[in-house]
């Protein structure tokens, strides 16, 4: 134990300067957007036209900021208790939507959603709360379309509260259904399954009827724990079956168990809420997990390491409790999360949750600021699902650059293929050198483009585009420009043109892309070019009778 505590304090030390150094190119950034109640979204409720807009509005502002952090994942509560914000044949709409329990709001929620997140080149991944349905006046809302209604027989009332039974055999089959809906229809990127467990304090939860007529024999936890499993299992394949890109994860809750370093002072997954998430891991039913790590000091850092020993070759993404920010929380400070965000990294995790949207978008004690201008300086990609599908598309092709106006460049390619004939994104990367290295976070300039074709105003000098399929998995690069004998670089700390050796050569002119003249100099083998906006330009340099010797670019 001293040992752990020695490590942990010197790695804690460690952190500010680990700050500053390189960033991930693969790194999931997520955030849970709660939809039950309107907690994060919508506040705007859909009770026509122009109420539609508003809540339609505030999600794409959301998106945007997101965007704006370098967020590539989206975790939209799309399932609350009971009730679903899509049209469903299966449960009714969610009161949050419009104000009334089972009100169509006039649009489809969900497919906008998805819509809006590849708009901006994030991920969507369906966060259905799997166990609970909701508790009295919930149900009642939900009228003759609640599933306490239609199949009683899988509901359980336990403390206040309407469960599905997990371990009756047709829970599995109703939550494999709504799933099914969720999968064939929308063009998700993730399932993601949330209090996929029983209920805490469990030990009067009605099921001994159920475990009487299923349970075998089994002893009543283990039983619990491989109800629970088989759900997940199910779920697993349901999704595999139709859409083996779609991601399924779940958020367990954050401690697995008591480890060898530390207690989790009787508040676990496997003891406690029936949760066997390292199963999911080790038998390679699960993509992702978030497991729900909202502590902090040694309740956050030793239980950390344990679910990175966990992995089993699959991802884990803790999730942060940044709602204890709030002084009307627990108040924490900053510094807190971000020792954690930076722990994750060098301790081998895939990312960062952040729980909730709200707490983030508020900049809660900074959290976005901080997320903005440092943690999150550069893109990052979500890692390759390499275990689905490992085999890259095939490179973009043909590059094509034109002007487009001013000191914008727009850059053109022919689409890439992939084995499974789905549509790939692309990816752009710039640099100063040549060829551009897409290894580098750094030269991300845009992700997960949809189309073959972007428009910059990057003042960086080299270009290039690869492709990536619905798995992650990367193509070669292609080089969208190149070096050549004309093309004329700046140097040194003035900003000083290099040109050629020019018999004859007069005068030097710089223009922009579009012809217009904003330098004009005698010439010299090294010119100042000290108040040029960052662009792209033509140069060209004159004999004294006005003859062009020759005309070369720069891109500053």
């Amino acid at each position: 134990m001293r040992l752990l505590k020695t490590h942990t304090l010197f790695l804690l030390l460690l952190f500010p300067f680990l700050a500053s150094h390189a960033q991930p190119k693969h790194e999931i950034r997520a955030s849970w957007i709660t939809t039950l109640g309107g907690m994060d979204w919508p506040t705007a409720k859909a009770t026509g036209e122009a109420g539609i807009r508003r809540q339609q509005q505030e999600l794409c502002d959301l998106l945007d900021r997101l965007q704006a952090a370098r967020f590539n994942t989206v975790l939209l509560q799309v399932r609350l208790r009971g009730d679903v914000i899509y049209p469903s044949a299966i449960e009714p709409f969610a009161e949050s939507l419009t104000g009334r329990a089972g009100k169509d709001p006039g649009y489809d929620p969900l497919a906008f959603a998805v819509e809006e997140c590849h708009r901006r080149g994030m991920e969507l991944h369906a966060w259905i709360v799997t166990i609970p349905v909701g508790n009295a006046r919930q149900v009642r809302t939900h009228g003759r379309r609640s599933v306490v209604h239609t199949r009683r027989d899988i509901c359980r009332l336990h403390r206040g509260t309407w469960y599905l039974d997990p371990g009756h055999p047709d829970t599995a089959d109703y939550l494999a259904a709504l799933v099914r809906e969720i999968t064939d229809r929308y063009d998700i990127d993730g399932i993601h399954l949330d209090y996929i467990r029983y209920p805490e304090r469990a030990d009067r939860f009605p099921d001994a009827a159920t475990h009487r007529r299923y349970g075998s024999g089994v002893r009543l936890a283990d039983w619990r724990r491989a109800n629970i499993t088989s759900l997940v299992r199910r779920i697993y394949h349901e999704v595999k079956e139709r859409k083996p890109w779609v991601k399924v994860s779940s958020s367990p809750v954050g401690k697995y168990s008591d480890t060898r370093r530390y207690s989790s002072r009787g508040w676990n997954a496997y003891h406690t809420v029936c949760q066997d998430a390292s199963s999911w891991l080790s038998e390679g039913i699960h993509d992702v997990l978030f497991p729900m790590m909202y502590f902090r000091g040694n309740q956050f850092y030793p239980f950390a390491l344990d679910w990175q020993e966990r992995k089993a070759d699959r991802y884990v993404v803790p999730g942060l409790g940044i709602y204890f920010l709030s002084p009307s929380e627990q108040d924490w400070q900053l510094d807190e999360v971000v020792r954690q965000i930076h722990f994750t990294r060098e301790a081998g995790l895939d990312g960062q949750a952040y729980f909730r949207n709200r707490f983030l978008l508020a900049d809660t004690k900074g959290i976005l600021s901080e997320l903005q201008a440092d943690t999150y300086a550069t893109p990052a990609l979500v890692p390759p699902m390499t275990w689905v599908d490992s085999i890259p598309p095939s490179p973009p092709a043909d590059p094509q650059v034109q002007f487009a106006s001013g000191d914008t460049l727009r850059f053109r390619w022919t689409s890439a293929a992939d084995d499974s004939s789905l549509p790939v994104v692309y990816h752009l990367y710039a640099s100063d050198t040549f060829p551009v290295d897409t290894r580098c976070a750094a030269n991300l300039v845009a992700t997960s483009l949809r189309e073959p074709s972007y428009t910059t105003c990057s003042p960086r000098r080299y270009f290039a585009v690869t492709a990536a399929d619905r798995c992650g998995n990367e193509s070669r690069a292609l080089a969208l420009n190149e070096p050549a004998a004309t093309d004329f670089p700046l140097v040194g700390e003035g900003n000083r043109l290099r040109l050629p050796q020019a018999d004859g050569a007069h005068t030097v002119a710089v223009l922009t892309a579009v012809g217009h003249e904003v330098l004009r100099v005698p010439y010299a083998r090294e010119v100042s070019v000290p108040h040029l906006p960052s662009g792209f330009y033509f140069v060209k340099v004159y004999t004294a009778d006005g003859t062009s010797l020759f005309t070369g670019t720069l891109l500053r």
